[in-house]
């Protein structure tokens, strides 16, 4: 005999796994060639001076300096401003 009554199951109970995605240098913190500063899916932020971007959008010194975070303002063809947030490594 069963003890217990029948129940329903669930669809939920699932989640990915976390990205480790952001900022991982932040501005004025030092860094060496090849460090890692920013994780990102797509581009929220921009590769400026000395940094390179890789196949996956992760942004990295391509020279050892100082990080640096800076903000390019530009109008679109319809007057809408959208801002672009630039990454430099500063030697």
């Amino acid at each position: 005999m069963s003890h217990k009554k029948a129940a329903g199951s669930t669809k939920n109970g699932r989640d990915s796994r976390a990205k480790r995605l952001g900022v991982k240098v932040f501005g004025g913190q030092p860094v060496a060639a090849g460090d890692i500063i920013v994780r990102q899916q797509g581009n929220k932020f921009f590769p400026g001076a000395n940094v390179g971007q890789g196949r996956d959008f992760t942004l990295y010194a391509e020279t050892d300096g100082v990080v640096a975070f800076t903000e390019k303002r530009a109008k679109k063809f319809d007057g809408r401003i959208y801002r672009d947030m630039l990454v430099h490594v500063q030697q």
